[in-house]
């Protein structure tokens, strides 16, 4: 049977980027759009690739520049996140562990948030709960450095579109779909290698 160049094309891209858990999304306490990823360019959907690298399986890396985030599987592979970058992240390299998890985190702006968005003033001292419009989004990944909360995160977004882009004022932020199914993956201590932006 032949199958026609066009059919072909769409076949391929159907399967390359790894499927949403709907079961994921259905048990949130607040709604997890699985339609969400159409709203990112198809480059940093969510898929597993070759990914070579000395840095042994379980280990997340991070690229700044490209706006990936890889999850290292061994063997040559890895699961690979668009990420949409802030400041902060263009900023510090680095390794750190996972010291910390939250589903639905707090987010307390910091003073630099505030001396941009006066308004912001409000959540303090106790923070913004968790919530659909909570900048930190569905899950929030602590990194630290021995005892020391560095202040970066791996986070969700409670916008979609910043993903794959250097436009947001937080760390390393996923699709709430992806921060989900990473969430699941890693245990505190884990491994997180930044590389550097330039």
């Amino acid at each position: 049977m032949l199958i026609s160049r066009r059919s072909l094309i769409a076949a391929l891209a159907a399967t390359a980027a790894v499927p949403v858990s709907r079961a994921l999304a259905e048990d949130e306490p607040f709604r997890v759009k699985e339609s969400d990823i159409k709203l990112i360019e198809y480059k940093f959907r969510r898929r597993e690739e070759d990914f070579e690298t000395t840095e042994p399986p379980g280990t997340i890396v991070v690229d700044p520049r490209q706006r990936f985030l890889y999850h290292v599987l061994g063997n040559g592979r890895a699961m690979r996140y668009g990420a949409a970058v802030g400041k902060a992240g263009r900023r510090w390299t680095g390794a750190a562990v996972i010291g910390k998890k939250a589903k639905w985190p707090t987010w307390t702006p910091t003073p630099e948030h505030i001396a941009e968005f006066p308004k912001l003033a409000k959540y303090l001292p106790d923070g913004m709960p968790g919530g659909l419009d909570n900048p930190m989004g569905a899950r929030a990944l602590y990194l630290y450095q021995g005892d020391v909360d560095t202040v970066y995160r791996i986070h969700g977004t409670h916008d979609p579109k910043l993903v794959g882009k250097k436009a947001t004022a937080g760390c390393f932020g996923l699709l709430n779909v992806d921060i989900i199914h990473l969430y699941e993956r890693v245990e505190i201590g884990t491994r997180v290698v930044v590389l550097a932006y330039s």
